[in-house]
């Protein structure tokens, strides 16, 4: 199952990963400045994350595919790592959707 891991960036925001059953990060959220706010992001990936409509699908500048989820009003709250193909960004769409509305959080800040 997976898990958000919850962590303190150097410049002394918060931030989550969201993490597979095995480990891998899925899904990266934005710098907030307070651990609420950190928090109310996980709670808003586990609500959204299950509605395919909320994945803006992307292309990069050099050719790599990847993909932000997106909270109902339009503000990301995920982004995915870069993908070699088309194909392995949908596999990465479909672990968030597993893996991210029973996730438990792991607090390492």
């Amino acid at each position: 199952m997976g898990k958000f891991v919850i962590t303190k960036r150097t410049n002394g925001d918060f931030q989550f990963n969201l993490k597979a059953g095995n480990g891998q990060v899925i899904l990266t959220s934005q710098g907030y400045s307070t651990k609420a706010g950190c928090e109310n992001g996980v709670e808003s990936v586990k609500k959204n994350a299950s509605d395919d409509a909320r994945y803006e699908r992307k292309t990069s500048s050099n050719g790599k595919d990847f993909f932000n989820l997106t909270a109902t009003n339009g503000q990301i709250i995920g982004s995915s790592e870069m993908y070699e193909s088309t194909a392995a960004r949908e596999n990465g769409i479909e672990s968030v959707k597993k893996n991210a509305p029973e996730a438990d959080v792991e607090d390492l800040s």
